[in-house]
């Protein structure tokens, strides 16, 4: 790609500001996701199936929210693993492309590439974990009523609102861009050919 034939548009926002900005799409999120559910299996949320719940968990249901984090670490690595995985088999250069690391500061973890890719595979590695970890177990929780599975479904797709920011910030994009991640803040530069 010759950059002098390309006009170069950053679409990217610090850390901090993914964080607060990503929080419009919490609210749609949960309302798109329980409201199904509540209305699929309402018999799961009375008094009694809680009562149940923690009758056949004991004191098991006590190491819970160590499960919840331990979840969470080992979640948020996959996530951004299958970013990688996404964009490393678009890359001329492969997994030597891809970089992981954590904005420490934010407690954020992120995948990187640093080739230029077309449009549809950049967007197709931004999606890919709110795919596979959240919207497709969550189908399959609403749909066979395992709870937990849908939570799981749910609490990855909310771990996926930063991804939609930038997907979002990509939603005026042509399919004929080129898009490089930032290597600095959340979001990426489009490469859009010069007429």
């Amino acid at each position: 790609m010759q950059e002098e034939q390309y006009e170069k548009v950053e679409l990217a926002v610090s850390a901090g500001e993914a964080n607060a900005r990503a929080l419009a799409f919490v609210l749609p999120i949960l309302v798109l996701y329980i409201t199904p559910y509540v209305l699929l299996w309402p018999e799961q949320f009375s008094l009694y199936a809680l009562e149940q719940f923690f009758r056949d968990n004991g004191l098991r249901s006590l190491l819970f929210p160590l499960v919840l984090v331990l979840v969470f670490v080992v979640g948020a690595v996959v996530h951004e693993l299958l970013h990688g995985l996404t964009w490393a088999s678009f890359c001329k250069r492969g997994f030597k492309s891809i970089a992981y690391g954590v904005h420490w500061r934010h407690l954020a973890p992120y995948c990187h590439c640093k080739e230029v890719l077309p449009l549809r595979p950049y967007v197709l590695g931004g999606l890919m974990p709110g795919l596979v970890m959240g919207l497709l177990p969550a189908l399959a929780g609403l749909l066979i009523g395992h709870l937990m599975l849908f939570l799981f479904g749910l609490f990855f797709s909310l771990a996926a609102s930063g991804d939609l920011l930038v997907l979002w910030m990509l939603r005026h994009a042509k399919a004929t861009d080129q898009v490089q991640d930032h290597p600095e803040k959340i979001g990426c530069y489009i490469y859009r050919k010069q007429v």
